[in-house]
């Protein structure tokens, strides 16, 4: 099927879809000399996605993908892959945000503007300007929001977790985090995901990824199928793992900030992420991330 493309809100956000890839955009500014280079840069992307496919469900090597995206892509997970396994395949979502994101900018004058990915964003801010992203969970539930402005070097935010669109190696039930371009938020949440986790516990069940997914870059590697009750204790020190993880990255310059949830209990990293912003996490919810003015 070819690439789709639609109005919505009378005019003011455009959906592209095309395969697996869902974009809900929006701009201030030139809106229409935006959403035409959306449009452009959409329709190419998924073939050339799948022409690099084998090599980027490999961990990154000496030689560099050849498209846009896939460069993105591997640039995003290259700084973590010294200390974790990783492909380039964490950070495919956030890296079609940016690339969508970075054609509209070079078309049009733009104040702010956003490509939502399922969840995983890129944001561009001209100077003084403001976003507020709402933190929503599965079942629309408002789990608070998250300021940020142009200069706190945000350019995309990204949620991982186990019960989420792709396979995880953690417990989770989401991560949130922020970083300079969505395609780095997209890695480093993955690998926060992985690391809130309870090794052994037997309320944790877990299967070879090639089991859930016989394409999975993951291969043998175990992820998490199901994730059962847990007392307090044990999710606090999940949640601990995965927040001094995040820690290491945020001190490492390598993400801005990060919101962590289990089971009803919840940590933040930074500032941007203040505590009153995940205190109402209801227990079992993932979140979804949410441009909003």
């Amino acid at each position: 099927m070819a690439p789709q493309a639609a109005l919505l809100s009378g005019g003011r956000r455009l959906h592209l879809q095309h395969g697996p890839i869902d974009l809900i955009i929006g701009a201030e500014g030139d809106r229409d000399a935006a959403f035409a280079a959306a449009r452009t840069a959409f329709a190419p992307l998924l073939q050339a996605l799948v022409d690099e496919l084998p090599a980027l469900r490999r961990p990154p090597g000496g030689a560099r993908p050849a498209g846009a995206t896939a460069a993105r892509m591997d640039a995003a997970v290259r700084p973590f892959a010294a200390a974790h396994f990783i492909t380039p395949m964490a950070a495919v979502a956030g890296a079609v945000a940016d690339t969508v994101l970075a054609a509209m900018r070079e078309a049009a004058l733009l104040r702010r503007a956003y490509v939502n990915n399922g969840g995983d964003i890129a944001v561009y801010l001209a100077p003084g300007e403001t976003f507020r992203m709402a933190m929503a969970g599965a079942a629309g539930a408002d789990l608070g929001r998250i300021a940020i402005g142009a200069g706190d070097g945000v350019g995309g935010l990204a949620t991982s977790g186990h019960p989420g669109r792709s396979l995880s190696q953690g417990s989770a039930d989401s991560v949130t985090v922020l970083a300079a371009s969505a395609a780095e938020a997209d890695a480093a949440a993955t690998l926060i995901a992985n690391a809130v986790d309870l090794p052994g516990h037997p309320a944790i069940r877990r299967a070879p990824a090639w089991d859930c997914d016989p394409s999975s870059d993951l291969g043998h590697r175990p992820v998490v199928t199901a994730c059962g009750a847990l007392p307090p204790a044990a999710v606090a020190a999940a949640l601990a793992a995965g927040k001094a993880r995040a820690e290491h990255f945020a001190a490492a310059g390598m993400i801005r900030g990060a919101a962590l949830f289990l089971r009803g209990q919840s940590v933040a990293t930074d500032a941007l992420i203040p505590a009153q912003a995940v205190a109402s996490i209801q227990a079992g919810a993932s979140i979804q991330a949410v441009a909003h003015a």
